[in-house]
């Protein structure tokens, strides 16, 4: 049984967020980060696996207005298609086209974007200072993502955000 990877039947048990983690955001599909993340969380979903994770999050909507499909066109083409590879031929036909420069940018905005309200830079602050409160060079969701799924962050400058 595969985790959906393409190789045999997907086992919809192996998507249990409850004792894992969805792939980081970082992990690109079809030239898309957080597809890969967002296929794990609705898979486990469907499974009823999911645990504290929540699909679709506002990450995922930006993804699904960016990409020009609802979350249920995405939810039941997980359902029907076991593996990532048969679900990212079907975004890459059913999306809206971006050319390459423009799905560059929109990667870069999805992977630094930060707390954009004074509230939610206190809850990002919250949630950073339980897991390392020493990472006070992490500005970006992306970062906080992978720190809290124990994913190797590298110090973050200024100048190389």
């Amino acid at each position: 049984m595969g985790r959906g990877d393409g190789e045999g039947e997907f086992n919809w048990n192996l998507m249990d967020l409850r004792s894992s983690f969805p792939r980081s955001m970082r992990v690109k599909m079809e030239g898309y980060v957080h597809l890969a993340r967002m296929i794990d969380k609705c898979r486990a979903v469907l499974a009823g696996t999911e645990g504290e994770y929540i699909y679709p999050c506002p990450m995922d909507d930006r993804l699904m207005k960016f990409s020009g499909i609802t979350d249920k066109e995405f939810t039941a083409t997980v359902k029907a298609h076991p593996t990532d590879k048969d679900v990212a031929q079907w975004f890459k036909k059913a999306s809206t086209p971006h050319q390459q420069i423009e799905l560059h940018e929109w990667n870069e905005m999805m992977l630094t974007r930060g707390p954009s309200t004074p509230d939610k830079q206190k809850y990002f602050n919250k949630l950073r200072d339980a897991v390392d409160p020493s990472r006070t060079d992490l500005t970006a969701w992306s970062d906080l993502q992978d720190l809290e799924e124990r994913r190797i962050v590298p110090k973050r400058t200024t100048q190389a955000r």
